[in-house]
């Protein structure tokens, strides 16, 4: 095995890769060689605060794998300040929902700037991982502006709905009022950064972590190309389950399955991922344990499955989802 791609979202998905390169430093792959991986990261999370270009899960999975994130938060830099962020409050700028600490701001005010003087976001983020060397190719989705905006009911607004950015939903709702509608502003304009596509069709497996299957994966899968390469790649394609028992460990997923008519189970997500057999696009597909006896719906639809521990409790256990993944499909 050469080379490893992993399609991912934020948090989830930095957990898992932490456990995949431990799995690989630890040799914990029988019989492989140490494969490169690399990370195609979900960009339409992505936000202006202040002027300036935040990339949420890009800069989750660098922190992540660079050794500087915030643990206790699981996004942010470490040893975090505040200071610019309660300035600006006190002159009432908003929005005082979405705050930038004062290390992070370094971060995107480099980004910024290398964007304004015309690099695309894909050389920004290479420049980037340079300081914080991650052990992994890390990709952009996407180059061009994708942005991912949720309905919500306002009875105020003449239509009865209220459409607010992706962020707001999830720092200022907490996701606790019912998403009506999803709407992907700039996705069908949109194309593969460079290196995404080729980076798919070139790998030996291609994985997809326990990432919100709507909005970090879904969002990657809905830029024109990159289903069409998943389709296409020799590489089978193995993902793992976001839901546990019928509920998401953490974050929004049953929010956004229920915003789609996705049922909210291991089951629900594969099929929503659908066989490759089919008109899918995925493989195999792992279930925690506690779901053992879906393993036979999901294998109805054409996916090869397994149940294993899903709870990504350490480095052991993460590393063990990921040994478990790449054992799935040989």
């Amino acid at each position: 095995m050469r080379s490893l791609t992993v399609l991912s979202g934020g948090m989830g998905g930095a957990r898992f890769l932490q456990g995949l390169l431990h799995a690989i430093r630890t040799d914990k792959l029988a019989g492989a060689d140490r494969p490169d991986v690399t990370v195609v990261a979900n960009t339409a999370d992505d936000i202006w605060v202040h002027g300036l270009k935040v990339c949420p899960d890009l800069d989750t999975v660098m922190y992540t794998l660079g050794d500087g994130i915030d643990l206790e938060r699981g996004w942010g830099r470490r040893d975090e300040t505040w200071s610019a962020r309660d300035e600006l409050a006190a002159y009432g700028v908003e929005p005082t929902w979405f705050g930038l600490g004062d290390r992070d701001i370094a971060t995107h005010l480099v980004r910024t700037q290398m964007l304004d003087a015309g690099y695309p976001l894909s050389a920004v983020t290479e420049a980037l991982c340079r300081r914080w060397q991650p052990g992994v190719r890390l990709l952009p989705m996407s180059d061009d502006r994708v942005e991912t905006h949720v309905a919500v009911t306002d009875p105020t607004a003449p239509s009865g709905l209220r459409v607010v950015h992706f962020q707001e939903y999830w720092v200022r709702l907490r996701a606790d009022v019912p998403a009506e509608r999803l709407v992907f502003v700039g996705m069908d304009e949109a194309s593969p950064a460079p290196g995404v596509v080729e980076a798919i069709m070139e790998a030996d497996v291609v994985l997809l972590p326990p990432s919100n299957p709507v909005v970090s994966v879904g969002t990657i899968l809905g830029v024109p190309g990159i289903r069409d390469a998943l389709r296409a790649t020799t590489a089978p394609v193995v993902g793992l389950s976001p839901i546990v028992g019928g509920h998401h460990v953490r974050g929004m997923a049953e929010q956004m399955l229920t915003a789609i008519d996705v049922e909210v189970s291991a089951a629900g997500v594969a099929g929503h991922y659908g066989a490759r057999s089919g008109d899918g696009v995925v493989d195999g597909w792992l279930v925690d344990s506690s779901d053992a006896a879906l393993v036979p719906q999901v294998e109805a639809l054409g996916i090869a499955c397994r149940a294993v521990p899903l709870m990504m409790t350490d480095p052991d256990a993460t590393a063990a989802m990921a040994v478990a993944a790449l054992e799935l499909v040989g």
